[in-house]
This record gives C-alpha cells, structure tokens and sequence, in this order.
C-alpha cells in the first residue's frame, strides 16, 4: 500500500518541535557542567606542551570541545530519533507502527504480510564488533516472539545521516541503510532527506543567541573556578597543581580547593 506524504507544513512544524527541544537541552547541559568532571577528563600536558597560558583558552577549548562531543549524541536522542519515529508513523498509517518491542528496536511496521523492525541509529560508526553482535541478537529474540505470526521478518539498522555500503545477511542477520535510503525506506521519498534540512529555515539562527548566552555563562564561571583552583598568587597557571588534580594517584585533599570545588571532587 502506498505510503501517505507527510505535508511541508507538518513536517516543518515537527521538526521545529524538535529543535526546540534539543536547543533547550543543549544550553541545560552546559548549564550542568562541572569543570572538575571536564578537568578529570582532559590532557593537561597538551595544553601545556603547545604553550597555553591563558586560563580562558583553556576553559573555551574544553568547553567547545564538550559541546563537540555531547552534540552528537544530544542530537541523535532529541532530533533523529524522535522524528524518524514519527515520520514511519506519519508515513505508514495504514500499517501498525509500533515502538514497544524492546531492546535493541525503535520502530516496528507490520503489514499482513511482513514485519519490518528497526534500530534508529544517528551515524554510521556508532557499532564496534561487540555492539553489532549485541544488535543481531535483539533482532533474533524480537524475531522469535513473533514467530507465531508467520510473517516475514526484516530487520534493518536505519542511519540518519552518512553514507553505507547496503549489506545484506551474510555477515549479520539485519541489513543497513544510511541517510537517503533510510529515509526513503520509511517514506517512499527519495528526496525526504533533503526536506528534513530545508524546512528547518531561520529556526537554528533564532536559537544561537540563548546558547551563545549559556556557553558564556559557562565559561565565565569555569575561568573563576580555574583561576580560583589552579593560579598562582601571581595569576600564572599552576601547572603542578592542575597535573596533580588530573593524574595524581591520590585524591586530591578537599581543603586544597574552593568550596564550589570541593563538593565535586
């Protein structure tokens, strides 16, 4: 049965949503950072080996580098995975689209004659060999509790962006669409990847004031709390001080630190 065409107007209106909610949740993490916990997590020798002296360098260069890494999955659990969700529903209405069936598996469609299952996944380099093994096996267990139903089964891990060589089951039990396919496999559409980035419009402009105010506010409190903790009477760095925070082999002693400090250490 042929797949009903989602509107431009509903389709921008969701996808609107959507950032909203990732915006909201990208300034709220920002706002929740710990510099101690970032701190714990970075290599102080590089900053020192490439001649950083500035405490604000060091604290923007952490904080890019966070929002960096945590965009992704951010993005990936507030934006991708909600809409390819609503987009096989939206698309499939006279299918039963189902969201319950597990670990491992986002989406159901079922047909009368088949059942297609998938893992939503944002990019494509999100498996190592263990993970991969893990996703075959959730694609076997859903498989065995709908046996009864006699239908064919077909599991598919759905990339939302990026490109991949379509595979069938030889080496896993599922096959793999990235970006164009993905989207056009739940919509009929080949060009509905396209859609997704043009009716997003001027909405990520009308957000980056409230995040660049955030991430200012972040790192003006984590260049206090640095200079606070790690500068010599001086204002230099202390170097000994911060390598002895990240690497020591002890913990370090509370009464070393500023009261903000201490209760994250």
């Amino acid at each position: 049965m042929t797949k009903k065409e989602i509107g431009a107007d509903v389709l921008e209106n969701k996808v609107a949503a959507l950032l909203d909610a990732f915006y909201k949740k990208r300034s709220a993490a920002l706002g929740d950072l710990k510099l101690v916990n970032t701190l714990k997590r970075k290599n102080p020798y590089l900053y020192r080996a490439v001649g950083v002296s500035d405490a604000s360098q060091i604290v923007e260069e952490i904080l890019k580098a966070h929002v960096s890494s945590s965009d992704e999955t951010l993005f990936g659990n507030e934006f991708f995975e909600p809409l390819a969700t609503w987009v096989a529903a939206e698309s499939n209405p006279h299918h039963i689209v189902d969201t319950s069936h597990g670990e491992g598996v986002d989406i159901s469609i079922k047909t009368n004659s088949s059942v297609m299952a998938i893992a939503v996944k944002s990019g494509v380099n999100v498996f190592n060999a263990d993970s991969k093994k893990k996703q075959g096996e959730n694609f076997s267990a859903l498989n065995k509790r709908l046996h009864k139903l006699a239908l064919h089964f077909d599991p598919i891990v759905g990339y939302c962006y990026g490109r991949k060589q379509s595979t069938g089951r030889s080496k896993v039990n599922f096959r793999e669409l990235a970006g164009q396919a993905f989207w056009e496999l739940i919509t009929d559409d080949e060009n509905f990847y396209l859609r997704i980035v043009r009716v997003m419009g001027e909405k990520p402009l009308e957000h980056r004031p409230e995040f660049q105010s955030a991430f200012d506010k972040a790192k003006n409190r984590f260049v206090k709390e640095f200079l606070d903790n790690f500068s010599t009477k001086e204002g230099a760095i202390d170097w000994d001080k911060l390598i002895a925070f990240n690497s020591g082999k002890e913990r370090p002693k509370k009464s070393d630190y500023i009261e903000s400090f201490e209760q994250a250490i």
